[in-house]
Order: structure tokens, then sequence, then C-alpha cells
């Protein structure tokens, strides 16, 4: 038997493909702008990176914004209660049939573990991809700034592309995780249309 639940508001599910899109618009150009290939052209890739990452910024100042007023962002507090149980679906119970432990409801949409993972991702790597991204952008005022005795280019792009790595490692995973659903696409519905189908 199952039923239909009302998960995810209009503005999460725009907030999440139009963060996703963003994202790999990032990969895509800074891994561009690093060397590693060559798809629209250096001066291109670091114009449309630039112009990525602001529009990405604005986007996460608007969803903070929302997060506070609407209360949801209590949905990102960690908890280590059934840590366990979620590490040893996702190490083994998944791969043997084994039912979700967790129930997705309104008030608790994220695991233990997605809800440690976001909040890494949002206090940590978000912010160092940020910081570094903008002191790169603006290199040519560190000694206006009084920056220039504390900081180097190769140090700065080191942080950068490693936040980057992280970035792209979760994009992995996440996709991984989002076709483990009772079918192949239930949870890639779920947040186009917002209803889950509980079980």
């Amino acid at each position: 038997m199952s039923n239909k639940v009302y998960i995810y508001r209009l503005f999460e599910r725009i907030w999440h493909w139009a963060q996703a899109a963003l994202i790999i618009s990032l990969l895509v150009t800074g891994f561009e702008v690093h060397g590693s290939y060559g798809l629209f052209g250096f001066e291109r890739a670091v114009d449309y990176h630039t112009i990525a990452a602001w529009s990405l910024i604005g986007l996460w100042v608007f969803a903070i914004f929302w997060h506070l007023i609407t209360g949801e962002w209590r949905q990102y507090i960690p908890t280590l209660e059934k840590i366990d149980v979620m590490m040893k679906y996702y190490s083994a119970g998944i791969f043997k049939g084994e039912p979700h432990p967790f129930r997705k409801t309104v008030r608790k949409k994220h695991n233990p573990l997605q809800r440690l993972t976001y909040l890494l991702l949002l206090a940590v790597v978000g912010p160092i991809t940020w910081i570094s991204g903008v002191l790169y952008l603006f290199n040519d005022q560190w000694a206006t700034l009084g920056l220039a005795a504390y900081l180097s280019l190769p140090l700065v792009a080191l942080f950068h592309t490693a936040a980057a790595f992280l970035f792209l490692a979760f994009l992995i995973s996440h996709i991984y995780l989002a076709s483990t659903g009772e079918t192949l696409t239930a949870h890639v519905k779920a947040m186009v249309t917002g209803w889950e189908t509980e079980h």
C-alpha cells in the first residue's frame, strides 16, 4: 500500500534545480579555466564561470533568507540519532534490498547523514569556495587591501580547486543516491513534483 505526501515546496524545487544547474556550470567552466580541457575557450569560460558564481551567490543569499523566514533552516540541524543505522544501510543494507530506515516527513526531510553532509557543504565547503573564488577574482586588489603579504595565487587556487572536487564528489554521490528509490526515477520525480510516494 502506498500514499503520496507533499514534501518539497515550489521554492525548494526551483532552488534545488537552479542550484544544480549553476554548480554543474561552475564545474564545467572551472575545470576548463584550470586547463583540464577546451570547450568554450579560456576567456569565455572565465566569463561564464564568473556569471554563474555571482548567480549562485545571489541564489544562496535568497535561499538563506527564505530558510530563515520559513523556519526550514531547522531541517539542517545535525543529529547523531540513528546515524549508525543510516551508515549501515548505505554501506550494506541498500545492496541487500533492505527497506530504507528513514521516513521523510514535512518536518524531517533529511536523514541524519544528509543533515551532516548538507551542513558540511553549507558551512565549510561553500564558504571555502566563495572566499577563495572572490579572492582569486579580485587578486589585483590584494595589495590595496593589505592581503598581498599573506596570500599567494597558487594557494588560493589550490583551496578553490579542492572545494570544487568536494562539490564534484557530492554531485556524483547525490546523483547515485537519487537513483536508489523505489524506482530509478522516484526521488527525481519527487524533486520535480514535490510529492513523495510512501510505501
